[in-house]
């Protein structure tokens, strides 16, 4: 597994698709994105042009555990609209949230069996304060479940300014 963070418009993004392209002529592109307003349709049809043919892409939500995805290479795009969802749906209950990404994180690296999975998150602690309880509260939700997913991972990268630096796994500590 391949974990990728940054800040938004920081590169994530392109660099994981061109890291499933350079392991498979045809990877599955596992979006999390919600069609919530007009933006979201502009981000969708932009994300979903950088792509081309060979992609096959599947829209999942919130269930990532249930989709099959067998013996392939995988881009999960991306861990905070996939908590977003959660979070929304559990009515910004923020350690409920917590508590079922990491059990369907733990169901996604039992059940998956991908061949390569490569996992797209935002970093969102190393910006502005938030400005209300409840953001404030995502904010920290965020960083937990990237802990939580990080510490799964093979491989982990911190995207800056479009360049990807290969960060230390604690194992290499």
């Amino acid at each position: 597994m391949v974990y990728i963070s940054g800040g938004q418009r920081s590169g994530k993004s392109g660099y994981a698709q061109r890291l499933a392209r350079s392991l498979s002529d045809s990877p599955i592109y596992l979006a999390t994105a919600r069609h919530w307003d007009e933006d979201f349709e502009r981000r969708i049809a932009r994300h979903q042009a950088d792509r081309g043919a060979e992609w096959t892409t599947i829209e999942e939500p919130r269930y990532l555990s249930q989709v099959d995805i067998a013996g392939r290479v995988v881009l999960v795009d991306c861990v905070t609209l996939w908590l977003t969802n959660i979070y929304s749906d559990l009515s910004f209950d923020a350690d409920g949230a917590l508590q079922e990404a990491r059990r369907e994180w733990q169901d996604v690296l039992l059940g998956s069996r991908a061949e390569t999975l490569i996992v797209v998150s935002n970093e969102i602690g190393m910006s502005l304060h938030a400005a209300d309880a409840s953001s404030r509260a995502f904010v920290d939700l965020q960083g937990w479940v990237n802990q939580y997913i990080s510490a799964t991972a093979d491989e982990a990268y911190l995207m800056v300014s479009g360049r990807a630096i290969r960060t230390l796994l604690t194992s290499e500590l």
